[in-house]
């Protein structure tokens, strides 16, 4: 099925959403990489806030080329997702729930996402350039010094992914 989606996601998109569906995202995308990954756990292991909220927002596993010449960003296509696996869990305990990325994800990041009725969307990759024309605004959010890995917030209009795994725990990598 093709779904059109407005972040934040309800629980209620979320559980509607199967393995292999298309979505078209619009709204709000949160760019977070390793580095910004390392410290927003910190920041909660430390009990502070983090830099944006959790709750059915979603987190792009990506960092943007910069912009051409009148263009709102540059390349913004997705990395591999199994760098994030070490802290996926325990951001999805503190209320994490969507994100996207390429490749697959471990067993202890599948089991969170059932866990916290959350989804894996996957971008495809190799289609950065594309990708960008879907972006209509970018504010930098949080660790500008993390350059490229720095959080940013991504206004989203027609996004393109396709569920990876979805609240039920069925992974596209695993069928």
């Amino acid at each position: 099925m093709e779904f059109h989606l407005t972040t934040p996601l309800t629980d209620m998109n979320i559980r509607a959403l199967s393995m292999g569906d298309t979505v078209l995202l619009s709204g709000l995308l949160y760019t977070a990489r390793d580095a910004a990954h390392k410290r927003i756990l910190a920041m909660l292991e430390a009990g502070e806030t983090p830099p944006f909220p959790f709750d059915g927002q979603v987190v792009y596993y990506a960092g943007p080329s910069p912009a051409a010449p009148g263009r709102v960003i540059g390349s913004i296509g997705p990395t591999t997702s199994g760098r994030m696996d070490p802290y996926a869990p325990a951001l999805m305990e503190t209320g994490l729930r969507c994100m996207i990325g390429k490749g697959a994800r471990n067993d202890a990041v599948r089991e969170a996402i059932r866990k916290a009725n959350g989804v894996y969307f996957v971008a495809i990759g190799g289609a950065a350039a594309l990708m960008s024309r879907c972006v209509a605004a970018v504010r930098m959010v949080a660790f500008p010094e993390l350059g490229a890995e720095a959080v940013r917030a991504l206004t989203v209009v027609n996004f393109p992914v396709i569920v990876g795994i979805d609240s039920y725990g069925r992974d596209i990598y695993k069928p």
